[in-house]
């Protein structure tokens, strides 16, 4: 005891300006040894510097001449579609750079609720609403929608902005084995005690390209009375015959609840992600979900740009069976063989490509005399040489 009162006396006399430099070379020394830890663990992740648009052919700070660039989800090449761009300035010139308010006090405009009703009328649900990103819609939805009273099931491979967002609700958890059903329905019967039980699942996992199997999903779901919640960020746009997502692929449209993506992907990739699907759902996450109410309305350029991307999707499913053609006709390239060209669940409308490191670490010389450069489309979380 009396030491502790000397202790204390003692840095009661020591200048604040020593105690807060001692206080800032602890705190460098925890960030020095975490960041070694990254590097150890082989997860650190470099970022390259593009000096022009995005697209599948990129010019990168320090590389001579041009990159063939897959690393992208740019799926139907809308980031650079002239069509896009020039909405994105007409509205950036309509509407201005922004809104500096959140969307219930003065930042809604006439874009934002007609691409919201776009939105809805895309995926056949009945109403939508947008967030900054995908990930903000993914953090809003568990915690407005859900209480101590229900149960969300999830896949163990789901997106970590699914995971982060049911980790903020207050519902039971279960996590059921990537892609296995009867797992699933194992615990869909021990969540039977609860009031609501919500099955979340990505539809296609970007890391290796695995399509959710959403008929068997929504059969379990109907017949342990749940709901069912996709993620299709990496759908939207190009999977099922017109682009609607991996409910169209498979035929669920009307089974599937609640559907978040993205607008920062395939629908122009510039930001912005949305939830739709019931109006009365909407209608909560407009007075609940914290993202939406405590960020700043979309940009009426990134707006107006996913506005023109929906647009010319809806008027023709010629891109979308364009990507569908390119991706099959890159799978007889002799410099692909190595690669795996999926079609999750058996569907061989639109394969998937996953590519790692190891798969095509450096291709030299490819089409167009450009360079396909050190790909990666693996976790970040996990090591170069993770499986």
């Amino acid at each position: 005891m009396w030491a502790g009162r000397v202790l204390h006396a003692t840095l009661s006399r020591a200048p604040r300006g020593s105690r807060a430099q001692s206080a800032l070379a602890q705190l460098r020394g925890i960030l020095e040894e975490e960041l070694e830890s990254i590097r150890g663990a082989g997860t650190w992740k470099s970022e390259r510097v593009i000096t022009s648009c995005q697209g599948p052919h990129i010019h990168v700070e320090g590389a001579p001449g041009g990159i063939i660039n897959f690393c992208a989800n740019n799926y139907l090449g809308l980031s650079s579609h002239p069509e896009v761009i020039q909405a994105g300035l007409q509205t950036l010139k309509e509407f201005g750079a922004g809104l500096s308010s959140v969307r219930f006090i003065c930042g809604t405009q006439s874009i934002h609720k007609d691409l919201e009703a776009k939105i809805a009328r895309f995926h056949q649900r009945e109403d939508a609403i947008l967030y900054p990103s995908c990930f903000d819609a993914n953090a809003g939805l568990f915690e407005a929608l859900l209480t101590s009273e229900d149960a969300v099931l999830s896949d163990e491979l789901n997106h970590a902005s699914i995971i982060d967002g049911i980790r903020l609700c207050k519902a039971h958890k279960y996590r059921y084995r990537h892609l296995d059903m009867a797992d699933l329905e194992a615990k869909l019967q021990e969540a039977q005690k609860h009031r609501l039980r919500l099955v979340a699942t990505d539809g296609a996992f970007s890391m290796d390209g695995d399509i959710a199997p959403l008929q068997k999903i929504c059969h379990l779901a109907s017949q342990y009375g749940a709901l069912v919640f996709v993620d299709e960020s990496h759908a939207t746009g190009f999977l099922g015959p017109t682009g609607r997502g991996t409910d169209e692929l498979l035929g669920v449209m009307d089974q599937v609840t609640i559907i978040n993506s993205t607008l920062g992907k395939a629908l122009g990739g510039a930001s912005g992600g949305y939830t739709t699907g019931p109006g009365a759902l909407v209608s909560l996450l407009r007075q609940r979900a914290r993202p939406y109410l405590f960020s700043n309305s979309l940009p009426p350029a990134a707006v107006g740009c996913a506005s023109k991307a929906l647009d010319l999707l809806m008027e023709s499913n010629a891109i979308v069976q364009s990507m569908a053609a390119k991706t099959l006709r890159l799978g007889h390239k002799p410099w692909v063989t190595s690669m795996s060209i999926r079609s999750g669940c058996d569907c061989s409308t639109v394969p998937q490509l996953p590519v790692t490191p190891s798969s095509c670490p450096q291709i030299p010389q490819s089409d167009g005399g450009c360079w396909l450069h050190h790909l990666r489309s693996q976790s970040p979380h996990l090591p170069c040489d993770a499986g």
